[in-house]
């Protein structure tokens, strides 16, 4: 018997869940309320590891596809004083395939594939427990039952409160973020600057990041720490007082730094938010989480790579195990709660580190994690 299975979502977690389904013969309704693949801009750059993401790429059957479309000399990190100094320049080896790093948007569109997602399809709220199974509730009205619900909607899941009452608490750190486009014709002097990968500068409690995208794009971060309410007297719409503002906020930092934000377009405002490091629930039967939906976390490099492992994991035990759903489930989130509480322990740790009253924390985190 075949089970009638829903997964809420189509980032990486969901994504690869239904693509590892899809490899087991399946069947699986992907449901997202955006309208379309494209409605929205798919994001920056993300650095899959070897025993996370790749690994649940590996399980999709997709690692070879993703080889060919990542860019292993986007692990290179350069980093700089504030005014300027290059303190550590670390490039990877020519076979160094640890954390190559690939566009949302091309991962997105590889682990799609043959899958048939539901778009347009807005989840509003799911009761487990009904006669029938998990009722599924849609922005239009319509109704859905379904054996299992995967809530893997991001930090404010429509589908957590089926299982836990927590919400997302604010860190104290905020980021700003701006694009550069066309870096290597337009500024190519920041693009030698940024180098194939990031470049990193960090000062008294805020950073800048500069993160290359493929065609030449980059993604710049701002980050800060700040109460939520800090822009109250800033239209975040307006670019140039936002800029205007940011640039007072990192002034005296070297020019060919404060370049990254004078040439930004729009700036787009996301203050980090965070689960309980041990976020946990009692389980209920039908109706589970993954990756942001269950264990958010400071976005360093773990969010999406656990969130992708989360879903195969998941996928297999349903589609190899014995049979009993709420077995595979158990099992699954007794795992994930595991490996998720020790990665927010690490994250939470390095976000401090990271934006901090000390600079040389961050560079002492460089270093142990990737020693030059």
């Amino acid at each position: 018997m075949r089970h009638r299975i829903a997964v809420v979502g189509s980032g990486p977690g969901g994504l690869a869940f239904a693509r590892v389904l899809h490899c087991h013969d399946h069947p699986v309704t992907v449901l997202e309320r955006d309208p379309a693949p494209d409605a929205r801009p798919a994001g920056g750059t993300l650095d899959l590891h070897e025993g996370l993401g790749q690994l649940a790429l590996d399980k999709a059957g997709l690692l070879a596809e993703f080889q060919a479309l990542s860019r292993p000399e986007g692990q290179a990190m350069r980093i700089l004083d504030a005014d300027g100094t290059v303190l550590r320049d670390w490039r990877p080896g020519p076979d160094d395939q640890a954390n190559p790093e690939i566009d949302r948007g091309q991962l997105r569109d590889l682990l799609l594939g043959p899958l048939d997602v539901r778009w347009g399809r807005g989840v509003t709220q799911v009761v487990p427990g009904t006669p029938d199974g998990v009722l599924v509730h849609f922005a239009d009205g319509r109704q859905e039952t379904f054996d299992l619900v995967v809530g893997a909607d991001g930090a404010w899941s429509r589908i957590r409160p089926a299982v836990s009452s927590v919400t997302p608490h604010y860190t104290g750190v905020t980021t700003v973020e701006t694009s550069l486009d066309e870096v290597d014709n337009r500024h190519p002097d920041l693009a030698r600057l940024i180098g194939d990968g990031s470049l990193a500068v960090y000062g008294v409690n805020r950073a800048l990041v500069a993160q290359r995208n493929s065609g030449g794009n980059v993604k710049v971060y701002a980050q800060f720490r700040a109460s939520l309410d800090w822009h109250t007297d800033l239209d975040l719409a307006d670019v140039e007082p936002v800029r205007s503002s940011l640039l007072a906020l990192f002034d005296g930092w070297a020019a060919p730094v404060l370049d990254l934000l004078r040439h930004g377009t729009a700036f787009v405002h996301r203050p980090l938010y965070v689960l309980p490091v041990s976020h946990t629930w009692t389980h209920v039967s039908g109706v589970t989480l993954l990756g942001d939906a269950a264990h958010l976390m400071p976005p360093l490099g773990a969010g999406a790579n656990l969130a992708m492992l989360d879903g195969a994991e998941l996928a297999e035990s349903i589609a190899t195990g014995s049979g009993d759903l709420d077995e595979a489930v158990r099992a699954f989130e007794e795992r994930m709660w595991a490996r998720a509480g020790r990665w927010a322990k690490i994250t939470m740790a390095g976000l401090e580190r990271l934006v901090s009253p000390d600079p040389a924390e961050a560079l002492a985190l460089f270093d142990q994690v990737q020693p030059s």
